[in-house]
C-alpha cells in the first residue's frame, strides 16, 4: 500500500555515474560506477522517499550506432528511437541488477523495476528543422556519401570528418506517466527515460511512431517529475552545484536560492547552453509548473544537498 505522506522525488543521474571518462565502456566498468552510485543513493531510498531515478545514454548509444555501421551487410541496422529503446533495457538492467543487491546488503525490502519510457515530442518542433546533436561514429567524406541517406544531415569537422546530426526537440510529456505511479504506490524504485526517453510523435489517430532524435536527459527528467507531481528534483551532475563566473577567480557556489532570483539570473544568460544551462531550465521548469523543491549538485554529495546542506537549492519565494 502507498504511504501517503511519503514525497515523490526524481534522481537524474549524470553521465558519469555510469561510464566515467577515458572508460571503454565494459559492463565491468559501468558496473562498478554504477556500484558506487547505488552506494549514494540507498540512504536517500531508506529515508522514505518515492523514489523515480533517470539516466543518460550517450556513450551507449553512440556505441550501438557504431556496432550498428559495422555490422552493416550482414545485419539489418537499427533506427535511431530503436537504439536509444535498447540503451534504456541495458542500462536500466544494470541499474536495477546493482541497486537490487544494495538494497539487499542493507536488508531494504524495496523492489525495483527499468521501465521502458516513451517521450512526446512535436513533429512541428523548430528542432527538426534545425539538427543540432551530432551522433554516432565519424566518416571519411567517402563512407559518408555511401551511407548517407534522404533527408539527414551531416556535419564536417576538418580532423575528424564527418558525423550525423538530429534534431533535439523539446520533450512534452510522458506516454505512460500511470505506469510509474502504479509502481510508485506499491514502493518500488523506478528507473524510467533513460536517454530523456523514445522520442515519439502523437498523430492524429492516437497512434505513435518514432523519430530519429535526441532529448535532453533533464529537460525531459522535468516532465517525468512534472508528469507525476513529484515534490523534488534532484539533478546530479559531475560538479558540487551551480556557480556564478565557474572556473575563474570570480567562482561564486549558489546555495540556496528563490525560484524568481534564480530565473532572473538564467534570463540574463549566465548559465552555459553547453553545461550548466539545460540543469538550471529543467530546474526552473520544474518549480514553475508546482515543484516543491529543485536540487543540482554532485552525486557525491546527493545526501546532504537533498539535506540543504550542499549543492544549489531552489525554493519558492
Amino acid at each position: 500500500m502507498e504511504e501517503s505522506y511519503l514525497k515523490r522525488i526524481v534522481i537524474a543521474l549524470g553521465g558519469n555515474a555510469i561510464l566515467r571518462f577515458g572508460e571503454a565502456g565494459t559492463a565491468e566498468e559501468q558496473i562498478a560506477n554504477l556500484k558506487t552510485a547505488c552506494e549514494k543513493l540507498t540512504p536517500i531510498i531508506g529515508s522514505w522517499y518515492h523514489v523515480v531515478i533517470t539516466h543518460g545514454n550517450g556513450p551507449q548509444v553512440g556505441n550501438i550506432l557504431i556496432q550498428n555501421e559495422k555490422a552493416r551487410g550482414n545485419v539489418p541496422s537499427m533506427p535511431l528511437d530503436v537504439c536509444g529503446a535498447q540503451t534504456q533495457g541495458q542500462i536500466g538492467y544494470l541499474l536495477q541488477q546493482v541497486l537490487c543487491n544494495e538494497l539487499r546488503r542493507k536488508a531494504m525490502g524495496i523492489e525495483v523495476s527499468a521501465l521502458l519510457t516513451m517521450m512526446v515530442v512535436d513533429e512541428a518542433d523548430p528542432a527538426f528543422r534545425k539538427p543540432s546533436k551530432p551522433i554516432g561514429p565519424w566518416f571519411t567524406e567517402e563512407e559518408m556519401v555511401a551511407v548517407r541517406r534522404e533527408g539527414e544531415t551531416w556535419t564536417e569537422n576538418p580532423q575528424k570528418g564527418w558525423r550525423k546530426v538530429v534534431p533535439s526537440p523539446q520533450p512534452l510529456r510522458l506516454v505512460n506517466p500511470r505506469s510509474i505511479q502504479t509502481l510508485l504506490k506499491n514502493r518500488q524504485v523506478v528507473i524510467a527515460c533513460g536517454g530523456g526517453g523514445v522520442p515519439v510523435i502523437e498523430k492524429e489517430d492516437g497512434s505513435l511512431r518514432g523519430v530519429e532524435a535526441v532529448i535532453d536527459k533533464d529537460l525531459a527528467s522535468e516532465r517525468l517529475a512534472t508528469g507525476i507531481d513529484a515534490h523534488i528534483l534532484i539533478i546530479l551532475t559531475d560538479v558540487p552545484g551551480v556557480f556564478l563566473n565557474f572556473g575563474t577567480p570570480e567562482e561564486k557556489p549558489i546555495g540556496r536560492i528563490e525560484l524568481r532570483a534564480m530565473k532572473e539570473l538564467f534570463e540574463e544568460g549566465v548559465f552555459p547552453a553547453g553545461s550548466i544551462g539545460p540543469k538550471v531550465e529543467a530546474a526552473l521548469r520544474f518549480m514553475e509548473n508546482g515543484g516543491e523543491k529543485a536540487i543540482i549538485s554532485s552525486l557525491e554529495n546527493a545526501e546532504d544537498a537533498l539535506k540543504g546542506k550542499m549543492g544549489t537549492m531552489i525554493i519558492r519565494e
